[in-house]
Formats: C-alpha cells, structure tokens, sequence
C-alpha cells in the first residue's frame, strides 16, 4: 500500500488577519477530500486563533465562525496542532483549556519533524 502524501499547513497570522485564518483550515479540508494526509500547525500570533473565545468572535462573509471552521477541520479527522514554545511566548496566559477541545499541543521538535516527512509545506 502507498503512503498517503502530507501536507503541512503553518499559520502565524493573529486574529488581526481574520481573512487569513481561513485558508489553511479550508485548504487542509481540501487535501482531505483529495486522500492527502494533511496537518495544520498553529505558532507565534496564529495560536490565539484557537483560543475559543477568540475564534468564536472570527468571522467573515458568508463563512462560518473560525470555531466553527476549526471543529469542522477537526471533525475530518485532521490534525490541528498548537506550539507550546508560543504558549510559552504569552507569558503563561494561554492553557489548554483555553483551547478549543482537539486541538493538540506539540513542541517545536514535532514541527521541524512534521516539516521534514511533509511533501509539501504551506504557511499563513
């Protein structure tokens, strides 16, 4: 059998990007649709969007909330990683309970891991 190709979504775009946000998340739906494996790493200022009360707040034009959007990604079975280095970087003010509930959280090694399997990689 043939390993599925992976494909790796990094956002740093904060909340004040809101146009931003979305493309990774509906991208990674996408490549699910195409039998790709894909993976969305959220770091730096991009990890206040899974906070979610903030991402309840995101939303533009027709689209769904950013929560919304994130539980559906989730809901695919694809995985949405938060970098505990920038959970660090907001001096401690960021949880995982402040998280919405599937996001993981993952160390810089599992994205520079993450980068070198992926056979395509994307940033926002």
């Amino acid at each position: 059998m043939t390993e599925k190709k992976k494909i790796l979504y990094v956002q740093t775009s904060g909340p004040d990007t809101p146009e931003r946000l979305y493309s990774p998340l509906i991208l990674a739906q996408t490549a699910k649709a195409m039998d790709l494996e894909p993976t969305v790493y959220f770091l730096g200022l991009g990890l206040k969007c899974l906070v979610k009360e903030e991402a309840k707040k995101v939303k533009v034009g027709q689209f769904p909330s950013l929560l919304e959007v994130l539980q559906q990604t989730a809901g695919q079975g694809i995985k949405i990683m938060a970098c505990q280095q920038s959970m660090q970087l907001f001096g401690g003010e960021l949880k995982q309970e402040d998280l919405f509930e599937e996001a993981t959280i993952a160390g810089a090694a599992t994205l520079n891991d993450l980068s070198l399997d992926a056979d395509a990689i994307i940033s926002f």
